[in-house]
C-alpha cells in the first residue's frame, strides 16, 4: 500500500484569517522570527496497488473536484515512499 498526501493552501491572493491570527498570536508566546503564516489541509490517501499513472490522475481529479475549491485554493498531489517518513514524523512529536 502507498500513501498520497495532498496538500491544499489558499491562493496567494486570497486572505487567511485564520493564519493572520495564529501570526499575531506568535509573538505572545514567545515565538519570534515568524513574518507570515498560510493555514491548509492535508489529505493522506492510502492507495491499493501502485501509483502509477493512472491512479495519479484519478487522484488528481478528486482533488481537483472534492478536497479542493479551486476558485481559492490550489493544491499538490505527493507520493510519500516508504514508512522512514512517518517515522520520522512520529519521533519529532
Amino acid at each position: 500500500m502507498a500513501r498520497v498526501v495532498v496538500d491544499v493552501m489558499l491562493k496567494p491572493e486570497i486572505l487567511d484569517p485564520q493564519g493572520q491570527a495564529v501570526q499575531r498570536a506568535l509573538p505572545r508566546l514567545g515565538f519570534q522570527g515568524i513574518s507570515d503564516v498560510r493555514q491548509g489541509k492535508r489529505f493522506e490517501l492510502e492507495v491499493d496497488g501502485p501509483v502509477d499513472a493512472a491512479a495519479l490522475a484519478r487522484i488528481h481529479e478528486l482533488a481537483e473536484t472534492f478536497l479542493a475549491n479551486t476558485v481559492i485554493e490550489d493544491f499538490v498531489v505527493k507520493v510519500e515512499e516508504g514508512q522512514e517518513t512517518r517515522k520520522a514524523e512520529e519521533a519529532a512529536k
